[in-house]
């Protein structure tokens, strides 16, 4: 792709010299008739984009929060902040808008590629004719690395067989390093190079610092104008980070999350981050005054946040490392670094009391105080998975209302953008209030790389970018917004901006959208959104509400889905529709997503093995971990199933030791309807042990952090009876899981998915 020159306030003096177009790149434009070249310009910036994860507006320092971030605060001095910043309120769809320039719907990624149906904007598959920045940059010549969160691969695809065109390397990434879904363990995490599983352990070295060596042994590589896109696991649950860094934080938030709305609301005022008649909206009724809560709460929830606090510290000196290795190879004044704190608000799903068992508390909320406290001590490390209440969320999301999830409010989409250009930008800690939305990185991005959006990409021609670039705010602090309409949609919450005044409503899923109430904001005027104005101005309101509907029907948001939870529950195994599978050794670690499904539906699992006369031991079959899974394995002889969602466990054993030679071994794990699950165990149809596992709402367990293995347990162990990776000594040949269950089997299993939708539909 050729790069033209764009005349405009970024080329006088310095810069103009620093990035005139080379005789080469004005030979291309003058051969208009040739096919343009991947080749760069002399001099041309390298580009940095940091993608932080459930980062509220008020949690970081450099955005006036009581964490500190120094190596944000000092790349904000030299560059620009940006204050009226917005998400789509949530993960892939914000990844999906951000790495293509187009709004999430019009990308597929309407919710999350684990909710995915046919629908074109929830299809979770990124058209060829919208190509991502990575596409983009490596046709003019970049050198292109992604290292962290992906969470846009559909799941039936995410297998070992592929296929790999919705990965990072199928779009446009020449190197990736990181995990595909939405979180993973911090100190087990499952990782993947390229299109690769590993096997890898970490050793005790936590994710942060696996993404940064790897990003930084990408840089040493290349030897032209790279593209590095980091997105960290940080901040998004599990909240885990080494004690040193939580310590740093001790007794510092024992004052309450009230103290520190009120602190935080004051410095953002001062640091000129907000306007000075901003009004900071009341507690939300579902979080407790810090006041009221017993000594033993206030105890236990400032020690959540002290870790989360630590988390976000440490991820920001990772950060830092990464700059000062720019700085020390003579490459950061020509680099442009956009960091954005958050891919939406801050998270709620720690629920009102916090939870030391990451998805378990789905199953199982964590109401029992004392239980919390007799682990508070292993909150951070590998032994708990831990996200803060509900009252932290509202306090790092000052000044807004509401949170993650929520499309109609500025507390679910507002989040903090740093633009660092030290070749680039002449106003150092510059403040920018202009209107704008992930959409708007990417044209940002190109001109001030001065390079022209490509009319194909591959060979495919390419729909208009929907962004608006945010370059001509970079010299003038004064010039009005040019991003002046804006949709935003999520799970049937919706709201839509336009010049300044926003219409919005929260959907409570299950409801009839049409019966929704829809309020109105004037932001310029009230940022915080305190003042409904539907009632005073109707006429408005009806306006921007057939506004969204024009937008909705341009950008594929119909028709409206708020199946959000329900389609998790889904399986959408690459196994789903087979009632017979069969498996060897050499399939590798598989995603529990992908994988053959475990955690719920009746199942008959056999194992061909060969036991030694000596005896053999270890793990046959392991899905999950700690937190959540089940492991068959054999240990003084005998088989064993191990089974926890986290919060209670179970193990069931075979009677007496298994024969040696050539067997089949087998699981046979049957729900109940109220008393959870009948498992029996079996050696060549022989009855050898039988027991109950806890089974609720017809699952067992959610095992969304760890995957699925064959001969070993990868990460976290299933039980303590053992430590991983446990590899089986014996042979093991293959394994058969059949699924097709008896009648009273099938029909327990029916009841079991309408009360499971009941549930989450109830619950959210």
């Amino acid at each position: 792709m050729q790069r033209i020159p764009q005349h405009g306030v970024l080329t006088a003096g310095a810069l103009a010299a620093a990035l005139a177009p080379s005789a080469d790149a004005l030979a291309a434009q003058a051969a208009a008739t040739q096919p343009a070249r991947a080749k760069t310009e002399q001099g041309a910036p390298n580009v940095i984009w940091i993608l932080l994860d459930d980062v509220g507006f008020g949690a970081s320092s450099v955005f006036g929060g009581l964490v500190e971030t120094p190596n944000l605060d000092a790349l904000a001095k030299q560059g620009l902040r940006y204050t009226n910043f917005h998400t789509t309120a949530i993960s892939s769809p914000t990844r999906a808008a951000l790495l293509t320039g187009r709004n999430h719907h019009s990308v597929g990624l309407g919710l999350f590629p684990e909710t995915a149906n046919d629908q074109p904007g929830y299809s979770a598959r990124i058209p060829a004719s919208k190509a991502t920045v990575a596409e983009i940059l490596k046709e003019s010549g970049y050198s292109t690395y992604a290292v962290g969160k992906w969470h846009l691969a559909p799941v039936e695809e995410a297998g070992p067989k592929g296929p790999f065109n919705r990965w990072p390397t199928g779009k446009g990434f020449e190197q990736y390093y990181g995990f595909l879904y939405g979180e993973t363990d911090q100190w087990h995490p499952q990782l993947v190079e390229g299109t690769r599983a590993l096997d890898d352990d970490p050793q005790g070295r936590h994710l942060n610092e696996l993404l940064t060596d790897k990003a930084i042994s990408y840089i040493d590589q290349q030897k032209k104008p790279f593209f590095l896109y980091f997105a960290p696991g940080a901040t998004h649950a599990p909240h885990q980070v080494s004690k040193q860094w939580i310590e740093k934080y001790k007794g510092k938030f024992d004052a309450g999350w009230d103290s520190y709305r009120a602190q935080v609301f004051a410095n953002q005022k001062k640091l000129g981050l907000i306007p000075q008649q901003t009004v900071l909206p009341a507690r939300h009724p579902n979080v407790k005054a810090w006041a009221a809560l017993s000594a033993k709460e206030r105890r236990l929830y400032a020690r959540y946040f002290e870790t989360y606090a630590g988390f976000l510290s440490y991820t920001d000196a990772e950060i830092g490392r990464l700059v000062n290795h720019l700085k020390q190879t003579g490459q950061f004044d020509n680099t442009i670094i956009a960091v954005v704190i958050g891919d939406n608000g801050a998270s709620k799903e720690g629920t009102d009391s916090g939870t030391t068992n990451g998805l378990a508390a789905v199953l199982y909320p964590e109401n029992d105080i004392d239980k919390q406290l007799a682990n508070i001590d292993k909150i951070g490390t590998e032994y708990s998975s831990p996200n803060y209440p509900l009252g932290w969320a509202q306090a790092t999301n000052v000044p807004f209302r509401q949170w993650k999830q929520d499309a109609n409010s500025e507390g679910g989409t507002r989040n903090p953008l740093i633009l660092s250009y030290p070749r680039g930008i002449q106003d150092k800690g510059g403040i920018r209030a202009q209107y704008g939305h992930v959409i708007d990185l990417l044209p940002t991005t190109l001109e001030l790389s001065h390079i022209t959006p490509p009319a194909q990409v591959g060979g495919v021609k390419q729909d208009n970018i929907e962004g608006t670039s945010l370059a001509y705010s970079v010299s003038d602090a004064q010039a009005p917004s040019r991003h002046l309409t804006q949709y935003y949609e999520i799970n049937g919450t919706r709201s839509i901006y336009h010049d300044g005044w926003k219409a919005a409503t929260l959907h409570k899923p299950g409801t009839a959208f049409e019966k929704d109430v829809w309020e109105l904001y004037n932001l310029k005027d009230d940022p915080t959104e305190i003042n409904d104005l539907a009632a005073k101005n109707p006429d408005r309101l009806k306006t921007l509400q057939a506004l969204f509907d024009s937008e909705g029907k341009k950008y594929n948001v119909f028709p409206l889905k708020d199946t959000l939870f329900q389609d998790f529950a889904r399986n959408r195994s690459i196994y789903r529709d087979q009632d017979h599978i069969e498996l060897t050794p050499d399939i590798g670690h598989l995603f529990s997503l992908t994988a053959p499904a475990l955690n719920g539906p009746y199942y008959r699992l056999t194992v061909d093995v060969e036991i030694p006369a000596s005896g053999a031991e270890g793990v046959l079959v392991a899905n999950g971990g700690r937190f959540g899974g089940s492991s068959i394995f054999i240990q003084n002889g005998k088989l064993h199933y191990a089974q926890t969602n986290g919060y209670e466990s179970a193990l069931v054993s075979s009677e007496q030791p298994l024969k040696p030679g050539k067997s089949q071994v087998t699981v046979q794990f049957a729900p109940g309807l109220w008393s959870g699950a009948e498992v029996q165990l079996f050696q060549d149809d022989k009855l050898i042990g039988k027991g109950k596992a806890p089974v609720k709402y017809g699952v067992a367990y959610l095992s969304y952090d760890e995957g699925f293995d064959i001969g070993r347990d990868l990460r976290t162990p299933v039980s303590d009876k053992y430590k991983t990776p446990y590899a089986f000594t014996g042979k093991l040949e293959k394994v058969t899981i059949d699924y097709k269950a008896p009648l009273v089997d099938r029909v327990v299993a029916n009841v079991n998915q309408r009360v499971l939708k009941t549930l989450v539909t109830f619950k959210k």
